[in-house]
């Protein structure tokens, strides 16, 4: 059974950090596109950053150069640092992983920027 499990969301000031953290379980690890999405009520999904098999990098614009996305295939894991926070930021944070017609999803961490 896959199984992906985000943790690290929470409530965090307007200028502070976090980090995500996802563990895959059931699935090869090392085949797949990791990535984390972001939703909030009333807009759209937004993919907010990839790390490929071969350990290339996308994010959107909206994160980059605040945001990095990393990965450690001995550990099975996928982290999102998340620096310089803003309110825009406040959603629920998936970790997705994706490998030709196979897309599997976690359950999600919620992460709130605010004062």
């Amino acid at each position: 059974q896959v199984q992906l499990a985000e943790s690290g969301g929470g409530l965090v000031q307007p200028g502070g950090s976090l980090r995500l953290s996802c563990a895959a379980s059931g699935i090869i690890f090392s085949l797949y596109d990791m990535s984390w999405l972001r939703q909030t009520p009333g807009k759209q999904r937004e993919l907010v950053a990839t790390v490929t098999s071969s350990g290339s990098t996308n994010y959107a614009d909206s994160v980059k150069g605040r945001f990095t996305i990393s990965r450690d295939n001995a550990k099975n894991t996928v982290s999102l640092q998340m620096n310089s926070l803003k309110p825009e930021d406040t959603a629920e944070y998936y970790c997705t992983a994706h490998y030709k017609w196979l897309n599997y999803w976690g359950q999600g961490t919620q992460v709130t920027v605010s004062s």
